[in-house]
């Protein structure tokens, strides 16, 4: 099997259409773009949780979720209802 060399050319291309790739998610999650469903690192990142407290929203029943097969799914639609009915109010008279 030929070797096959990377030269630094390769690499910074490489490295904007990384970035290319990384600004279109982000304009699609500022567009309200989100997808419909998303995996467990996909949250993790999303929330800023480590995989510990985002399994205890789970057992706690906090987060719902979707398990097919072995890949646990998370509705984008629920995380935010979750996250609007655990708001919290300052209000002047707290």
């Amino acid at each position: 099997m030929p070797a096959t060399i990377i030269t630094s050319d390769d690499l910074r291309e490489f490295k904007m259409e990384l970035l290319d790739d990384i600004k279109n998610l982000l304009s699609k999650q500022g567009n309200g773009k989100l997808k419909k469903y998303l995996k467990s690192s996909e949250v993790m990142e999303l929330l800023q949780v480590s995989p510990g407290t985002l399994q205890n929203l789970r057992i706690n029943g906090t987060l719902p979720y979707t398990k097919v097969g072995g890949i646990i799914y998370y509705d984008t639609e629920e995380i935010q209802k979750v996250m609007d009915a655990n708001r919290v109010h300052h209000g002047l008279n707290s």
